[in-house]
């Protein structure tokens, strides 16, 4: 079936409310890459590029969309999303595949990529939007938009998997583009090895490349003539419109001995930061890598491992693994029973209970404020209280009405206000969005 000019037109619709009432994020990760692909009635059907981003985009934006509907003539319309839409003569055919297709390609092209690593399973919440749209506008547009992109954040948060998808996307699009990835310790060995054993070559190997991607960044810091090496590579890529892509533990003015015109190089681009994953975030990632053993993962043991691990998308992942191993072997449900069961190597990670008080006290902490400050009725600290109030709503999942007694208000509606404003303050304002990851650190050491 071929989408109408009718199907068109409604869909620019969507997309141009969506664009004035989401955040720039927020559109470009869940909106620009859906589709409206059939209306039938009151009932329209919009396809997502895979099943986990489609759950989110449904869960996330429904009510949103069925707003702008009523107001575009619909009395009482329906939403359906789907995945994968193959288009066969008059039918619309759904598919939902657990892995990404990967184009096949010789090692030359994919130099050091792993072909697993995807946008299409990068699991995105609000801990990473915005980096995952950067990053899908530059590999969209190499060279052109966000050179170099700088995507920062702690262990184990997703940073090497989402560089990488960059590297693949730009060669699934041009399967004859030389990407190039590898690690800073990588960069400098092969540095030390050109000095030591005198070898040519060293600067055609980085500068005849149509990108360059380099994780943990900040392991050159400190040694001066791989700066240098690397200052040079730099300036010659980005002097001829090739992709830059780094990563990094931190932001580049907060690396120690990093040279400044570096940290100067580094800062020109699109800096993004991946903080630790939240509670929704956490369940579908876990739901996401069991649909990749093709097994239908209980909500309570999704949400039991979502509760436990709050640290490490890696430590998540591999709980998972054991969890569904273990299940498959014994021929047993996946139960939250059976989860806490197996699982006890990783209990001494499992942090301790965190009250609304420890949260309190932790920020305050941060600070440098004392409890007293946060649940005081000055407006002085505002911001401060407003982001234990968020924390305790994100962490411990409160209503806003405990929450407000919590930090000695009376009225819920003040606490609402607090949350939805560093809500909206995340999307936009890197340093709050450093402070919550910097606190949530804290809150689970």
């Amino acid at each position: 079936m071929q989408e109408t000019s009718q199907e068109q037109v409604l869909w620019q619709t969507i997309l141009g409310e969506a664009q004035l009432t989401q955040s720039e994020g927020n559109y470009k990760t869940w909106f620009e890459p859906a589709k409206l692909v059939e209306i039938d009635g009151e009932k329209i059907i919009i396809a997502h590029p895979n099943p986990f981003a489609k759950n989110q985009f449904e869960k996330r934006f429904n009510k949103d969309i069925v707003d702008i509907l009523k107001k575009n003539g619909f009395n009482t319309p329906i939403i359906e999303c789907v995945s994968k839409v193959k288009k066969k003569k008059d039918r619309v055919e759904v598919t939902a595949p657990s892995e990404p297709t990967v184009t096949v390609r010789s090692a030359k092209n994919i130099s050091g990529l792993n072909p697993r690593y995807q946008f299409a399973n990068f699991i995105v919440g609000d801990c990473n939007d915005l980096a995952y749209a950067a990053a899908q506008a530059a590999a969209a547009h190499p060279g052109e938009r966000y050179n170099p992109i700088f995507v920062y954040g702690g262990v184990g948060l997703g940073k090497t998997h989402l560089i990488q998808a960059i590297g693949n996307e730009i060669i699934n699009v041009t399967p004859s583009a030389k990407v190039k990835y590898l690690t800073a310790e990588d960069f400098v060995n092969d540095f030390l090895d050109h000095i030591k054993n005198k070898k040519g070559g060293f600067e055609d190997k980085y500068r005849n490349i149509d990108a360059l991607i380099v994780d943990d960044i900040q392991f050159i810091a400190g040694k001066e003539k791989t700066q240098d090496a690397f200052f040079h590579t730099f300036n010659a890529l980005h002097q001829q419109n090739k992709q830059i892509v780094l990563s990094s533990d931190r932001q580049p003015a907060n690396i120690p001995t990093l040279t400044d015109r570096l940290k100067s190089r580094f800062q020109m681009g699109m800096m993004v930061d991946i903080n630790l994953p939240d509670f929704e975030t956490r369940c579908a990632i876990i739901e996401s890598k069991a649909a990749g053993f093709d097994i239908e993962i209980p909500r309570a043991t999704t949400e039991y491992l979502a509760d436990k691990i709050k640290t490490n998308i890696r430590e998540l992942e591999g709980a998972i693994n054991k969890l569904l191993a273990f299940c498959e072997m014994q021929e047993l449900e996946p139960t939250s029973d059976v989860a806490e069961g197996i699982l006890d190597d990783i209990r001494a990670s499992i942090p301790k209970h965190i009250s609304p008080r420890q949260i309190i006290k932790k920020t305050a902490d941060f600070f440098e404020l004392k409890h007293e400050d946060i649940i005081s009725s000055s407006h002085k600290n505002s911001r401060e209280r407003q982001i234990a109030m968020y924390l305790i709503r994100s962490e411990l999942r409160l209503s806003f009405p405990q929450i407000a007694r919590e930090v000695n208000r009376k009225d819920h509606t003040t606490i609402m206000y607090g949350v939805e404003k560093i809500e909206k303050a995340i999307k936009f304002d890197a340093a709050i969005r450093d402070y919550i990851s910097a606190i949530r650190e804290k809150l689970y050491v």
